[in-house]
C-alpha cells in the first residue's frame, strides 16, 4: 500500500544493476510512493546488467553516467533537469568497488593503486556528485542525497578490506557537504549504514555469507533487507526528514549497537566445553 510520500518529486538513481541491487529497490519503492526518476550508471554496467527492466516497470529515463568523471556527471545532471523541466528533490548513491577486494589482495599487501580506484569509485564519486549538483544547481530546496554506507567504516571487518577506508570517507564527505548544503541551500545530505546485503558487489567480499550470518544472529531484529533499505531511503527523501542532515543512520537491526549476545555467549562457553 503506499501513501504517496514522494509525489511530485523528481530524483536521480544511481548504481542500480540488477533486482539483487538495493538501487533497484529504491527505484521501484519510489516510483510506487510517486516520484519519477532518472536512473544511471556505467556504460559497462548497463550492458552487465538489466536496467532496462527497471526503466520500463517504473517509466524512467536511463542516462549512462561514470560517476568518477567530472564531464558525465555534469552532462547527467544537465540532461536530468532537460528531461524534468526544473530541479531535482533527491538522489541516491549507490556505488562502491574494490579491485583489492574482487582480486583477493590481503590489506596488508594492498595495492595503492587499486587502493585509489577504491576511494575513486566508492567515496570520492560522492564528492563529485554532490559537487556537480551544487555547481549547476541541480536540487530543490529541502531536497535530499543519500548515499549508501556499513558499519566497515567504525569497525573492523575481517575480509572488507579497503572498503572499510572507502566508507569512512564517504561518510565523512556527507558531514563535511552536509554542512555546506545545509547551510546555504536546505539539502539534506545522509549515508544509511545498511546491513550486510546479498548484492552483486557485496557477494564478492571474501567470507560474506558468514559475516551475513554472524551478523544476522547479533542483530536483535535480524539483518535489513535490500526492501527494508529502500523504504527508509524513501523516508529520507521524503519531506518527513527534512530535519536530519549530516547523520550517519544506522539500519541493521540494531547490531551496530552489540556487544556479545546472550546467543553469542552461549555458544562461546559450549565451544569451550567442545573443545578443552
Amino acid at each position: 500500500m503506499t501513501k504517496g510520500l514522494l509525489n511530485g518529486k523528481k530524483g536521480i538513481v544511481f548504481g542500480a544493476l540488477n533486482d539483487k541491487s538495493i538501487a533497484w529497490q529504491v527505484a521501484l519503492k519510489a516510483h510506487n510512493e510517486g516520484a519519477s526518476l532518472v536512473l544511471t550508471n556505467t556504460p559497462v554496467a548497463l550492458r552487465l546488467g538489466t536496467l532496462g527492466e527497471l526503466a520500463e516497470q517504473t517509466g524512467s529515463k536511463i542516462i549512462s553516467a561514470d560517476a568518477t568523471s567530472m564531464e558525465e556527471l555534469g552532462i547527467l545532471f544537465k540532461e536530468s533537469m532537460d528531461h524534468f523541466g526544473g530541479k531535482i528533490d533527491f538522489v541516491l548513491h549507490s556505488i562502491g568497488m574494490s579491485p583489492n577486494v574482487r582480486k583477493g589482495i590481503p590489506y596488508p599487501d594492498i595495492s595503492y593503486e587499486n587502493m585509489l580506484k577504491t576511494l575513486d569509485i566508492s567515496a570520492l564519486s560522492f564528492h563529485r556528485i554532490l559537487q556537480t549538483a551544487w555547481k549547476t544547481d541541480a536540487i530543490n530546496e529541502w531536497g535530499s542525497v543519500v548515499a549508501l554506507s556499513y558499519v566497515a567504516a567504525q569497525r573492523t571487518l575481517a575480509g572488507y578490506n579497503d572498503m572499510g577506508d572507502a566508507k569512512a570517507l564517504l561518510e565523512s564527505i556527507a558531514r563535511s557537504f552536509g554542512y555546506i548544503y545545509g547551510k546555504h541551500r536546505k539539502v539534506r545530505v545522509n549515508t544509511i549504514s545498511q546491513s550486510p546485503t546479498p548484492t552483486t558487489a557485496g557477494s564478492g567480499i571474501s567470507g560474506f555469507e558468514t559475516l551475513t550470518d554472524f551478523s544476522d544472529r547479533m542483530s536483535p531484529l535480524g539483518n535489513a533487507t535490500a526492501e527494508e533499505c529502500a523504504d527508509y531511503c524513501i523516508v529520507l527523501f521524503s519531506d518527513m526528514t527534512r530535519k536530519v542532515t549530516m547523520q550517519n543512520l544506522f539500519h541493521d537491526g540494531g547490531f551496530s549497537s552489540m556487544g556479545m549476545s546472550r546467543r553469542a555467549i552461549e555458544q562461546y562457553t559450549k565451544s569451550f566445553d567442545e573443545c578443552p
